[in-house]
């Protein structure tokens, strides 16, 4: 386990936390919780045997957004380096090479959306509510990732009226990927990282470099990259042994279900 002031990660076996720890500041995203983050993911990046990561948070919130508090006093030459160590942090959780789950519980404002939106994917509690009111917090912000996963029109409507959006509707249009019910969040994410942990580790993580990098390509480069991804898993991983496995899983379907 290592503590930081901000973030706290928690390595057991092949899963890694990420634990956002400001739960008295409602989780808001400082200039701290940034390098935080940042090193973090660092941390596991040099930890191969780190199959899934989940990212969630202390407390009744997931993450209220900037801690808008910090800026007094500094200059705009601080903010623009308070910002980019924000993308940079986002960045870091998007390149994790291992899929990263965000645990979503209570509300995410703003920056806590671009938090989660760096995520492969998010599974939130039914009482989850989402808002990014950058513009009406006099900045901007979420303005890339946001219309990506919800699409150019629903981000701009999201992003000039900064209203609050439930679970329900989050997940209507695709930025949950997941919704379950507030006392079951944390075993739904137990699950569904037990599952990835049940496929081949390279794999997974080949799968999700062919999706990231074929996403901001064009489809015959996107083939290009998957079939050099099945080159390298013929040449690294125990694919003949995969298949084997699956053979006798079949096998023991097919004889439990004639007996």
């Amino acid at each position: 386990m290592t503590q930081n002031g901000t973030v706290q990660l928690e390595i057991t076996g092949k899963r890694a936390d990420v634990i956002l720890t400001r739960p008295q500041a409602r989780n808001a995203v400082n200039l701290p919780m940034c390098e935080d983050l940042i090193e973090a993911f660092e941390q596991i990046a040099t930890q191969p045997e780190v199959g899934v990561v989940v990212l969630r948070s202390q407390g009744p919130v997931f993450c209220a957004g900037a801690d808008m508090k910090e800026r007094k006093g500094h200059d705009e030459a601080w903010v623009m380096m308070r910002r980019r160590t924000a993308f940079r942090a986002y960045e870091m959780i998007g390149a994790c090479t291992r899929p990263v789950i965000a645990q979503v519980q209570g509300a995410l404002v703003g920056s806590g959306g671009e938090i989660a939106m760096s995520c492969d994917f998010i599974v939130a509690s039914q009482d989850a509510t989402f808002r990014f009111p950058e513009p009406q917090w006099g900045t901007v912000g979420a303005t890339q990732r946001l219309q990506r996963v919800v699409g150019v029109a629903r981000a701009k409507e999201l992003l000039y009226t900064g209203r609050i959006m439930d679970a329900q509707e989050a997940s209507r249009i695709g930025l949950i990927t997941t919704l379950t019910e507030a006392d079951k969040l944390a075993q739904t994410v137990d699950d569904t990282a037990a599952q990835i942990l049940n496929a081949p580790p390279l794999c997974v993580q080949l799968t999700k470099h062919c999706i990231d990098a074929g996403y901001r390509t064009d489809l015959n480069s996107g083939i290009t990259i998957e079939l050099a991804a099945i080159d390298r898993m013929l040449s690294e991983s125990d694919w003949r042994g995969t298949i084997e496995r699956f053979d006798a899983r079949i096998g023991s379907g097919q004889k439990a279900a004639r007996s």
